[in-house]
C-alpha cells in the first residue's frame, strides 16, 4: 500500500478527520500496518503498553481471564482504538485483545501516539470521550449483572 493510500485510509477514521494531510502522512510513515488471523492476539494482559492499535478492518475481542474462563468485555470493529489505556496510564496491558477473524490494524508506537495527543487536542478529547463511554458501558454491565 502506498503512503498516499494509507493517508486516504486514515482520513476516513473519525478520530483523524481534523488532522492535516501532512501530519497524517507522518503518522502513516511512522506507523505499521499489521494483520492478524482469527484467534491471534494483539497483546495479552500484563504485556508492556508499547503501542496503540487502530482497527482498520475486522473485529477484535477485549477480554479478561475469569475463574470460569475468559470474560468478554467488548467487541471492537473498524475505526476503534485499542491499547491506549495502558499508554495513558503508563501501566501494563489491563486486558487481552484477540482478533475475531482476519483483522487489519495500524500499530501506532507509544511515543508517536503520545505526540499525536499532545499536538492535537481534538484527538485527545475524542480519546477521552471513548474511554468515558467504555467506562459507562462497563458500569451498566456491572449493574445488570448484579440485578
Amino acid at each position: 500500500m502506498t503512503l498516499d493510500t494509507e493517508v486516504s485510509s486514515l482520513r476516513q477514521v473519525p478520530l483523524f478527520r481534523e488532522v492535516e494531510p501532512a501530519r497524517l502522512k507522518l503518522l502513516a510513515f511512522t506507523s505499521e500496518r499489521v494483520h492478524f488471523e482469527a484467534g491471534q492476539r494483539f497483546f495479552t494482559r500484563g504485556d508492556p503498553a508499547d503501542a496503540a492499535y487502530l482497527i482498520l478492518e475486522g473485529e477484535a475481542a477485549v477480554s479478561l481471564d475469569g475463574p470460569a474462563g475468559p470474560i468478554r468485555l467488548a467487541l471492537l470493529g473498524a475505526n476503534a482504538l485499542v491499547g491506549e489505556m495502558g499508554i495513558l496510564a503508563d501501566q501494563p496491558r489491563s486486558a487481552t485483545v484477540t482478533a475475531e477473524g482476519p483483522t487489519t490494524a495500524l500499530r501506532i508506537d507509544r511515543g508517536v501516539f503520545l505526540e499525536l495527543l499532545a499536538q492535537f487536542p481534538q484527538i485527545s478529547i475524542a480519546v477521552m470521550r471513548e474511554l468515558a463511554l467504555r467506562l459507562e458501558q462497563t458500569n451498566q454491565a456491572l449493574v445488570q449483572s448484579r440485578a
